[in-house]
């Protein structure tokens, strides 16, 4: 069966600089080479629908520009006073977009598409009151997990009063989408399981995580013993507070067993708090137009991430480069990793600095975890697999509506 979606997205896909824009684009061109897609998304600073359109040929690309209201701007602030005022938080207020709003209603006509899939809960008030197709909503995060964590990490009163209100409301909304919907499909057992919780008469199902093992993979190049590594988007809170938190309260405790130890932080947008943090050892590099060579330069491959949702791409890429992790439980979390054969796990300061300590002392063991770990995501986990249990899905969503 050939199936005509449309892909609703908000935040843009090009380039490929986080792990929701991978895991999404993986996904759309496995499935382009069976069915008819049009991907729907919007188009802010820095992003490309043009290269995008030329990734993916078998595919139509609309693109509606728009620029996300930043923090402190007047924008943000009208979009929080307004969500104030309504039922929707204001993580999903602010991508409230008339123009995408009329594009998908033009587009979500059983004349020209079997089913809708929206791409993150932040695409979901963009669809119409009424809608002629089924949806699937994929989920990356569960994201009212992301928002409660961060409310219970917060110790400003102000702030975290408001980050309860926020979370909550997020879960009633997350809640209503995942019913509404005809299928949600999460990334992880984990996240099934909290949505489930929120939305118990909703239709949740749990996809594998996939990682292009044909362009990460270990070069065979010299890797400097006592340098770490960790990248990721640092304009994402839960990235950025991690760093933080290694640089203060880990990295130190490292130091004192191995005073030469570095740490290479890569990702595009890093804060000024962080590129404040950086020194002679701490190396901060911003946007780069490649991670595998930082990646493949370092011994040990840290996540120290305290606040998340979802899985973490990142660790299946450094797996796929024969890295050896060290994680926190949240780090790893969703992700079907053994503690101790394909990673180690540690969640406060001694334990994660003694694990990255032994890594380094002992090439042997380092080896063997990073030869475990290539081998897990060679054998199980490709994207091309993820997409073949989303098609299925995706497939049963559609005959179930016939």
């Amino acid at each position: 069966m050939t199936m005509r979606i449309l892909w609703l997205n908000v935040g843009g896909l090009w380039p490929l600089n986080t792990g929701g824009r991978q895991r999404s684009f993986n996904i759309i061109s496995q499935l382009a080479r069976r069915h008819q897609l049009t991907v729907l998304t919007t188009e802010g600073a820095g992003d490309d629908h043009l290269t995008l359109a030329a990734q993916l040929p078998g595919c139509e690309v609309v693109s509606v520009p728009y620029a996300l209201p930043k923090r402190g701007s007047a924008a943000f602030g009208l979009a929080l006073l307004r969500s104030w005022l309504s039922e929707l938080p204001v993580t999903l207020w602010k991508w409230r977009i008339p123009a995408l709003q009329r594009e998908t209603a033009r587009l979500l006509t059983p004349e020209r598409t079997d089913l809708c899939v929206v791409d993150f809960l932040y695409a979901v008030p963009n669809l119409p009151r009424d809608i002629a197709v089924p949806t699937v909503l994929f989920e990356h995060n569960a994201e009212y997990l992301i928002w409660k964590r961060l409310y219970e990490a917060e110790k400003r009163p102000i702030r975290r009063a408001l980050l309860k209100i926020e979370w909550k409301k997020l879960r009633r909304a997350e809640a209503s989408a995942c019913t509404k919907a005809a299928m949600t499909l999460a990334v992880s057992e984990n996240d099934r399981a909290a949505l489930l919780e929120a939305a118990p008469r909703a239709r949740v199902r749990a996809i594998p995580t996939g990682v292009d093992t044909s362009y990460f993979h270990p070069n065979g190049a010299r890797r400097s013993a006592a340098k770490l590594v960790f990248s990721g988007s640092m304009d994402w809170y839960p990235n950025e507070e991690a760093m933080l938190y290694f640089i203060d309260s880990v990295l130190p405790l490292i130091r004192r067993a191995i005073p030469e130890v570095s740490l290479t932080v890569v990702g595009r947008n890093p804060s000024a708090r962080l590129r404040a943090a950086a020194n002679e050892t701490v190396h901060v590099t911003g946007t780069v137009d490649d991670v595998r060579p930082y990646i493949d330069d370092a011994a040990v491959y840290v996540v120290p991430l305290r606040i998340g949702g979802g899985t973490r791409i990142k660790i299946f890429e450094a797996l796929a480069m024969g890295k050896a992790v060290v994680s926190t439980r949240i780090g790893a979390e969703g992700l079907p990793l053994l503690s101790g054969e394909h990673f180690l796990e540690a969640d406060d300061p001694e334990d994660f600095a003694r694990a990255v300590v032994e890594l380094i002392r002992q090439p042997e063991r380092r080896r063997a975890i990073e030869q475990a770990g290539r081998k897990l995501v060679e054998e199980r986990y490709s994207w091309n697999r993820a997409a073949q249990e989303f098609e299925l899905n995706c497939e049963e969503v559609i005959n179930d509506a016939r």
